[in-house]
C-alpha cells in the first residue's frame, strides 16, 4: 500500500476530468495547431484557443495575453531574461526576494554575470517582506520587480497588490510567480497590477511539462526578447510546436479551479488546521514556520526539536509522502535557504517537514498522518535521550 500523499506543493495528480479532456488530442485530434489548412490542424488549434481562454479567465486576463510554455521554470526565465534583454538600454537593475524559488534566484544570478544588478530583499521571521523595502530599493535603472505570490516551502502570501501599485507608480515592470497560489487564491492581474505572471499545470492537477506566462499587452505594453527561436509561435515569444494535449489539460485544470476554488480552499484549510491541532495536542517542542494567517490554505511547515530530520523522514517514509524542510546530502545536512532566511535555528531547520494538503486528501488521512508523525517524533526523541545517556555515561567513565 502506498503512503498517504501530502506533498501537493511538489506536484499534484492529474484530475480524471483533465485526463479525459486531453485523451482525444493524443490520437483523434493529433494535428499540429499551426497547420491551419486542414481539419486536423484546425481541431488542434481550436483546443489551444479554448485552453488559452480558460487560463486567461482564471487570472482576469485576455486570451491574447497568454503564452504557453513548458512550465513555470521556463515562464519565469522568459519573463526575467526577456525583460532584461529587451530593456537593457533602459536599465539593468532587478529587485527580488531572498526566499524566491530557485528558478528566480538562479536566473537572477545568471543575469548578474551578464552585467545586471540584482537586489535581494530580506524577509522577517515570519517570511514576509516589507513592501517599503521594495520601493526603497528602486533606482532610475530598475526595470523589473519579480516577487512570488506564495512561498513554495513555508506557504506565506505576500502583499502583491501593494507591490504592484509601487511598481506601477515608478514605471517598473512587475513579474509574479504564482505557481503555488494559482490553485487556491483568487488572482486578477488587473487588480493586482501584475505585468507578467508565471504558472504551471502540474501544481493544479494538470499534466507535467506545460505552463503559461501572462504578458501584458497594453497599459503598459510589455515586450520580451525570446529565449527560443524558430518559427515565431506564441506571438513571437516562444517558438516551437505546441504541446496541444498538455495545453488542453492546463485549460481544463483552470476551468475546474475557477468553479471550485472558494469551497475547496475552505476544506483544505480545515484539514490543514486539523493536522496542526493534532500535532500541538500530541507533541511539545514544535515550531510552525511562516506567517500563520497570511498563508496558503494547504500548507503546514513544522519543525521538531530534539530529533534528526533525516531519521524522521525515514520513519515516515513507508506511511506518509511529505517533503523535508532541509535538503540533505549523504554526509552533511544543509538546511533550507528559506528557513535560514527566517532565522530558524540550525537544529530545528534540519528537523523540518513540509505538508501539502490537496484536493483528494481526506479527514481520515489527516487523522492517520497526525498519529504517524506524533509516534515517529516520540520514538526518535526517546532514542535520542538514550543515546545521550549512554554518551554521558561513557564520558564519565573516561574521565575517571
Amino acid at each position: 500500500m502506498k503512503p498517504i500523499y501530502l506533498d501537493h506543493h511538489a506536484t499534484t495528480p492529474v484530475d480524471a476530468a483533465v485526463f479525459d479532456a486531453m485523451a482525444p488530442y493524443f490520437s483523434e485530434k493529433f494535428g499540429n495547431a499551426s497547420s491551419r489548412s486542414h481539419v486536423y490542424g484546425s481541431e488542434a488549434e481550436a483546443g489551444v484557443d479554448e485552453a488559452r481562454a480558460s487560463v486567461a479567465g482564471l487570472i482576469g486576463a485576455a486570451p491574447q495575453d497568454i503564452i504557453f510554455t513548458s512550465g513555470a521554470t521556463e515562464s519565469i526565465n522568459l519573463a526575467i531574461q526577456g525583460v532584461a534583454a529587451f530593456y537593457r538600454n533602459r536599465g539593468n537593475h532587478i529587485i527580488t526576494v531572498q526566499t524566491e524559488h530557485r528558478a528566480v534566484l538562479d536566473c537572477c544570478k545568471s543575469l548578474e554575470q551578464k552585467g545586471c544588478n540584482v537586489t535581494y530583499i530580506p524577509v522577517d521571521k515570519d517570511g514576509m517582506i516589507d513592501v517599503n523595502d521594495v520601493e526603497s530599493a528602486m533606482t532610475g535603472k530598475t526595470i523589473l520587480v519579480t516577487i512570488m505570490y506564495a512561498n513554495h516551502e513555508i506557504g506565506v502570501i505576500h502583499d502583491i497588490k501593494a507591490i504592484g501599485k509601487i511598481a506601477r507608480s515608478r514605471n517598473v515592470f512587475f513579474h509574479c510567480d504564482a505557481s503555488q497560489a494559482i490553485g487556491s487564491e483568487e488572482i486578477d492581474v488587473e487588480k493586482l497590477g501584475v505585468d507578467l505572471l508565471s504558472l504551471s499545470a502540474h501544481k493544479i492537477y494538470g499534466p507535467k511539462g506545460v505552463g503559461a506566462l501572462y504578458v501584458r499587452r497594453k497599459n503598459p505594453r510589455v515586450r520580451l526578447a525570446p529565449l527560443l527561436h524558430g518559427g515565431g509561435h506564441e506571438r513571437g515569444h516562444r517558438s516551437g510546436t505546441l504541446n496541444v494535449p498538455g495545453i488542453v489539460g492546463l485549460g481544463k485544470a483552470c476551468d475546474i479551479i475557477k468553479n471550485s476554488r472558494a469551497k475547496e480552499q475552505k476544506r483544505v484549510a480545515r484539514l490543514r488546521d486539523m493536522l496542526k491541532t493534532a500535532l500541538e495536542n500530541g507533541l511539545d517542542g514544535l515550531a510552525f514556520n511562516g506567517h500563520q494567517t497570511q498563508r496558503l490554505a494547504g500548507n503546514l511547515n513544522v519543525s521538531f526539536s530534539g530529533i534528526d530530520g533525516r531519521a524522521l523522514l525515514t520513519q515516515l517514509g513507508d506511511h506518509l509522502a511529505v517533503s523535508a524542510g532541509a535538503s540533505c546530502s549523504s554526509a552533511i545536512p544543509e538546511p533550507s535557504y528559506i528557513l535560514k532566511a527566517i532565522s530558524v535555528p540550525y537544529e530545528l531547520a534540519q528537523a523540518t517537514i513540509r505538508v501539502g494538503v490537496g484536493r483528494y486528501t481526506t479527514e481520515d488521512e489527516i487523522r492517520i498522518a497526525g498519529e504517524y508523525i506524533i509516534k515517529a517524533v516520540h520514538k526518535l526523541r526517546k532514542a535520542g535521550a538514550k543515546t545521550k545517556a549512554r554518551l554521558a555515561c561513557s564520558g564519565g567513565n573516561h574521565g575517571q
